[in-house]
């Protein structure tokens, strides 16, 4: 297809043909049994090791444009396939098909007063659009859980990993009709134009949900301008505090990996609070700085170590998503339960404490999605919470919150049972 269609118009029709192709197949995965779907996704996993080669190739294709691009070395990593990061991929597939499956599970039952039995039900959402930048993985790890939960799905990926989509895709939709199941359940946007993305916002009625992946510019165009229902997440500025009480040691090796394992992912921590009577302040901040990380803080943090650079106001309620972190020394859990209720996006935060109580207190009153006590934040994926992969990570508050799986990508219908029961 020309990449570029002439007008609205057309990309409106578009969308509007590969939603009705989605649709109905989406009508088949629903006669699909539980052991066809897992058989399907454990097809899709071999597939892709099959086709190694040719995705690695294709990804290469990507990272040599996306250098002549210039894109940013946190960028490159997200775009970036290797043997291991493949195999990775592909074992996620199978975790997915292991899963138990969600769509039918009874989630209540009761009598009505009337006599009949009411039964509330999973069933799946239906045609999920997933908008997603950078990271080739999301194209398999959202067409495998949409496929495991009975889903079809119009993947709409970044111009940046284009060639690395495509092959992954190819791949996943050989290993769905191998199984016997439709491959139009997982369909890839073919064009890159920008004006596709509006016409899936608008396809009310046709696309039932939206999961953007990306970037704040992309997951603030489509919150503003989506007519379908959307599930995200904004920013991922998470934050870490060490109380008084933690072990200095635990301290310092949590902060280091929540922050430098991997600075380009949502669940890295970009704020590190720590407790005025937190006796290793000063080993924890070395730690950091050695590990090649600047460090930007308040007055307090920069009289600990001298590599402490002023922190400005922006610097709290930025998501650097690089070797940079602010810092700030805090009088107590109070003040920084204060400080990430204003500054927070409502995605990670973790204390570091060897008081239960206190650590309690955190756990209850911290009103992110995903609360830690002892754990790095890294550890915020849906992969590690065994939940097999993530279509996403939601810090709202309706449907969903967290990492998004399968349960997350259904809904309920209610079925009721009666025995001739009619209204007086």
């Amino acid at each position: 297809m020309n990449d570029t269609l002439h007008n609205d118009d057309d990309y409106t029709a578009l969308v509007k043909d590969l939603a009705l192709k989605g649709r109905a197949a989406q009508r088949l995965l629903a006669r699909a049994t539980d052991e066809q779907k897992a058989e399907g996704l454990r097809q899709a996993a071999k597939a892709i090791r099959a086709q190694a080669d040719a995705i690695l190739a294709a990804n290469a294709e990507d990272l040599a444009a996306g250098e002549a691009r210039g894109l940013s070395p946190a960028m490159l990593d997200r775009l970036k396939l290797d043997k291991d990061r493949l195999e990775g991929i592909a074992s996620a597939v199978e975790n997915v098909a292991s899963l138990p499956d969600p769509v039918g599970e009874v989630i209540s039952s009761s009598e009505a007063p009337a006599g009949m039995v009411l039964e509330r039900r999973r069933i799946p959402i239906g045609l999920i659009g997933i908008i997603y930048e950078s990271r080739p993985n999301v194209t398999v790890d959202a067409a495998a859980l949409c496929l495991r939960s009975g889903n079809a799905a119009l993947l709409r990926g970044g111009s940046e990993a284009i060639h690395s989509n495509k092959a992954l895709h190819a791949a996943f939709t050989e290993g769905l009709e191998a199984a016997g199941l439709p491959a139009e359940a997982i369909q890839l946007m073919p064009t890159q134009d920008r004006a596709a993305v509006g016409a899936m916002l608008k396809a009310a009625g046709l696309v039932d949900m939206i999961v953007p992946r990306g970037g704040k510019g992309l997951v603030e165009r489509v919150q503003n301008d989506a007519r379908v229902p959307v599930l995200a997440h904004l920013d991922g500025i998470c934050h870490t505090y060490i109380h008084a009480s933690a072990d200095p040691a635990m301290a310092k090796q949590i902060a280091v990996n929540a922050k430098m394992r991997r600075t380009g992912i949502c669940g890295a921590m970009e704020t590190l609070l720590i407790d005025t009577n937190f006796p290793a302040a000063a080993d924890v901040l070395d730690a950091l700085a050695d590990a090649g990380c600047e460090l930007r803080g308040n007055a307090r943090a920069q009289a600990i170590d001298s590599r402490v650079k002023p922190a400005s106001d922006e610097d709290w309620d930025t998501e650097y998503l690089a070797a940079v972190l602010s810092v700030a020394v805090v009088d107590g859990i109070d003040e920084a339960m204060e400080h990430i209720a204003e500054h927070s996006s409502g995605h990670t935060e973790a204390i570091i404490a060897a008081d239960e109580a206190a650590a309690q207190r955190f756990l209850d009153e911290v009103d992110s999605a995903i609360v830690m006590h002892n754990a790095s934040s890294q550890f915020a994926d849906g992969g590690e919470f065994g939940l097999g992969a993530e279509i996403g990570i939601a810090t709202g508050r309706l449907h969903a919150r967290g990492p998004v799986a399968l349960e997350g990508l259904t809904t309920y219908k209610w079925q009721v049972r009666g025995q001739g029961q009619a209204r007086p």
